[in-house]
């Protein structure tokens, strides 16, 4: 029943799984088609903004001529625009008068001077004029010049918002008579007045003087916007009851019949209002059909399938594994039995070779002496026949060569008699001050304070002082013997307390030991000797690692060439019950 119930749980999450990977996939490709509408919207009112920006540009340099710029005039500024490489979409940009019946002659003739067949047209009944004067490039936008704008409702109505409220306006859909397609399009007017300031409505009607327009075809401005192959999302707009652009023809085989997303929105743009229909297209539903969570579900069922298949494998297999179970653990009763009675005699034997190195080296230590006294023997006899003229140099050097070589094998017997005996040595744990032990090694090595320096939170220890104390010899002679002189010799020892064990660091500025030499150095026998440096047993780094381990811890080194070297390792504390308060005291400090 355990593992039927298993399977169960395991199908009811199977089905979670592919509900709620079905449900985030929707949101997560609902969320991709919010971006691409907002896109499309962003780029839209931006690119108005930025055409409303030239519409002012041209205001402010019609009315840095008193609302009366020349022909030429308009022409270089028009020209310092650079319409079709800095306004893509945009057919041209303009200036439209504002003028009354009385006032057409004087208009006329001015115009003339530059252009002998200007002309205003066509005829209407409206009690005012509105033609265009000028517009660039004039040669793409030839049939617009001279139109009267006030003799349509759309162009006329527009016009007239504009200068009532001061700002830019779109007309309502037109067609462009410069446009040989005769598709939708709409004009953008920017007002300009005489004099100022013109705070309300009356005062603007009063002062009006015309304005800056931009004419479009719509079909040329969203082509400028985004690249159809740039976007998922196809999209119409309607001004009004008249559809003005138009992205949903069956003609584009990108057109979805049944889109996976759609949506309708309305936006207020400059006094008209354009409701957009966006909807998803076939290279949107392609990109987001790739995975479908139906795949979590056959995934799980087929797994579904292979535990069932496997319970009843295991099930027949249980009684067999729980027999070979048995065999085996007797075996293993016995060859535990076997490995207890060889471990026996593995330490029997281990400590057979450290009582032998013990020995070893403690009677080589009598001849080892002897050949020292004799070689000294053979140099006061030849005392006489090395003053001599006939003196061979090389017999005073031989006999200096075999005191130096008595002299490493005292140090190396020395070192063998204290590696063999650290294990067996006895722990002696007192109060131990720190700060007095850096001073008497300072003293011991001939340092001053600056070159051996102490720090820390931690001066006063309860630890294994014998221990302790030879390995921060070692270290601190080491620091001493492979420094190289290129600096100051500095040496610091930090300890700090950590809980029940007090974190030791030794640091020098010498010559830094290299990463692959990092594991070496702790052997036995192994040194890093420089060229001009003493030489080395290879016993002091090993005895201390061997320490540090002894007491349940791990030695560590950081270091690099020319980067000086740290050795850290922590020592733990130990509690001593003594009767007096003022050694209770240094075990709370410890």
């Amino acid at each position: 029943m355990f593992h039927v119930c298993i399977v169960v749980m395991s199908l009811m999450l199977t089905i979670a799984a592919w509900q709620f990977s079905e449900h985030q996939l929707k949101k997560r490709i609902g969320l991709r088609f919010d971006a691409s509408r907002d896109q499309v919207l962003a780029l839209i009112l931006e690119r108005m903004a930025k055409y409303e920006d030239a519409l002012w540009a041209g205001v402010a340099a019609v009315k840095s001529h008193d609302a009366d710029i020349t022909y030429s005039t308009w022409h270089e500024f028009a020209g310092t625009l650079r319409i079709e490489e800095r306004y893509p979409g945009i057919n041209g940009i303009g200036i439209i008068h504002f003028k009354f019946p009385n006032q057409i002659d004087e208009y006329l003739a001015y115009q003339r001077v530059d252009r002998p067949d200007f002309d205003i047209y066509p005829q209407h009944d409206q009690p005012y004029f509105m033609p265009i004067t000028f517009i660039e490039p004039e040669d793409l936008n030839a049939a617009a010049i001279g139109l009267d704008v006030a003799h349509e409702l759309n162009r006329r109505s527009a016009a007239l918002l504009s200068r009532d409220t001061g700002l830019a306006q779109i007309t309502g859909p037109i067609t462009l008579v410069q446009d040989s397609g005769h598709t939708p399009g709409f004009l953008f007017y920017a007002p300009f007045y005489r004099g100022g300031p013109h705070q309300d409505t009356t005062a603007r009607q009063t002062s009006f003087a015309g304005a800056v327009y931009a004419p479009f075809v719509v079909q040329k401005l969203m082509d400028g916007l985004l690249a159809k192959h740039l976007r998922h999302i196809r999209f119409n707009i309607t001004d009004g009851n008249q559809v003005i652009y138009d992205e949903h023809s069956m003609d584009d085989p990108l057109v979805d019949v049944d889109p996976m997303f759609s949506e309708q929105i309305s936006v207020k743009l400059y006094g008209r209002e354009w409701l957009l229909d966006m909807r998803s297209d076939l290279a949107f539903r392609q990109d987001n059909s790739r995975f479908s969570p139906l795949a979590i579900l056959v995934a799980g069922l087929v797994i579904e399938g292979f535990i069932i298949a496997l319970m009843f494998m295991m099930a027949r297999a249980n009684s067999q594994a729980v027999a070979y179970a048995d065999a085996v653990t007797l075996r293993l009763k016995e060859k535990t039995a076997k490995l207890a009675s060889s471990n026996e005699q593995l330490c029997e034997k281990n400590e057979q070779l450290e009582r032998y190195a013990y020995v070893a080296s403690h009677d080589l230590k009598t001849p080892i002496r002897g050949i020292g006294g004799l070689t000294e023997m053979i140099q006061e006899d030849l005392e006489d026949y090395f003053s001599s003229p006939d003196a061979n140099p090389e017999v005073r050097e031989n006999l200096g060569r075999i005191q130096e070589r008595v002299e490493r094998m005292n140090q190396l017997t020395g070192g063998i008699l204290q590696f063999s005996q650290l294990l067996n040595a006895a722990e002696h744990n007192e109060r131990l001050d720190l700060a007095a032990l850096v001073a008497a090694l300072r003293h011991d090595f001939g340092l001053s304070a600056e070159q051996l320096i102490l720090t820390g939170n931690c001066t006063v220890l309860h630890v294994d002082t014998i221990n302790f104390r030879g390995v921060l010899e070692n270290l601190i002679g080491n620091a001493i013997k492979y420094h190289d002189g290129a600096k100051p010799l500095e040496v610091i020892v930090s300890a700090t307390k950590n809980g029940g064990s007090t974190h030791v660091s030794v640091s020098d500025n010498g010559p830094g030991i290299a990463p692959q030499f990092h594991e070496r150095i702790f052997d036995v026998f192994q040194t890093l000797r420089l060229a001009d440096a003493p030489e080395s047993t290879g016993i002091g780094l090993a005895i201390v690692k061997k320490s540090v381990e002894r007491h349940g811890k791990s030695l560590k080194l950081q270091s690099s060439l020319g980067n000086g070297a740290v050795f850290s390792f922590d020592w733990p504390n130990v509690v001593v019950a003594n009767k007096d308060n003022a050694s209770s005291k240094g075990v709370q400090n410890a």
